[in-house]
């Protein structure tokens, strides 16, 4: 069998579809393939094919590593600028945060700021452009009212934070290729968590969640604790010893990306 007749079986579309499943082809190119082709390719050229095709592998798997860091970034980046938008708002409306309070609130914007700041930098360092800031709703449309109701306005922070905690451990793995950013991003998120823990305690909340109970929040935000009732780890049953409470407690979950943005879009115009 010479090279042409590999290639025309290769264009052979059955070869792929009626005769057998691509899996099946794929195992059949390599036991009739692989002998004949590299008796029928010129001395030296197999080798070169064989090195060739490494290093294509290995750039497709580059370029999907970047894809997946930057796509990573950019909706960290919408996250940040929704909580920014939003303690700058709280902030700015006259009488709405009470003095004791805001203290901590105006340290927390700041670090949104600055993680805004970071992520743009970020972008553009890595040769990619910046998402632009989106337009916000924080009433959703008139369900909530969190500029005028200091209640509220605890009660959605609570819920961004919890957000931003959980999205950040789902994108480690997005942004594992660079370790500068997985440095700065794992930097991010702790700073995260203890927004998140502050403002739960604010509410008279625990500073972490049980199952999938948000503490004493709205069933509007129950997407944003989906899954906290998990109880197994690595295939241990984390409820064995102290029951689930304290078992889901002891590890936090993870958002997907999809998860993420849709918690967001519902703040977006």
């Amino acid at each position: 069998m010479n090279l042409l007749t590999i290639l025309d079986k290769l264009s052979d579309d059955k070869f792929f579809t009626t005769e057998t499943s691509r899996l099946g082809s794929l195992s059949q190119f390599s036991d009739f393939g692989k002998k004949a082709a590299l008796a029928a390719i010129p001395l030296g050229l197999g080798s070169f094919m064989a090195t060739s095709a490494k290093a294509e592998t290995t750039q497709e798997m580059r370029f999907a590593a970047a894809s997946a860091l930057t796509g990573a970034l950019q909706l960290a980046l919408t996250l940040e600028y929704l909580e920014d938008e939003y303690y700058r708002t709280g902030l700015a409306a006259s009488g709405l945060i009470p003095a004791g309070d805001k203290v901590v609130f105006q340290q927390i914007s700041k670090h949104e700021t600055a993680h805004v700041a970071f992520l743009k930098t970020a972008l553009t360092n890595l040769g990619e452009t910046p998402g632009t800031k989106p337009t916000f709703d924080f009433t959703v449309g008139g369900t909530f009212q969190p500029f005028s109701d200091y209640q509220t306005f605890l009660t959605l922070a609570q819920a961004f934070e919890d957000t931003g905690v959980r999205a950040y451990k789902g994108q480690a793995g997005n942004v594992a290729s660079n370790k500068d950013v997985l440095q700065a991003a794992l930097q991010i998120h702790s700073v995260e968590a203890r927004h998140a823990s502050k403002v739960r305690r604010m509410r008279m909340n625990k500073g972490w969640i049980e199952l999938n109970v948000g503490g004493n929040m709205p069933s509007q935000t129950d997407a944003v604790y989906a899954g906290e009732e998990n109880i197994t780890q690595a295939g241990y049953n984390t409820a064995t010893l102290f029951g689930a409470p304290a078992g889901s407690a002891s590890f936090d979950e993870i958002l997907t990306g999809d998860q993420a943005a849709a918690i967001a879009g519902l703040f977006i115009v």
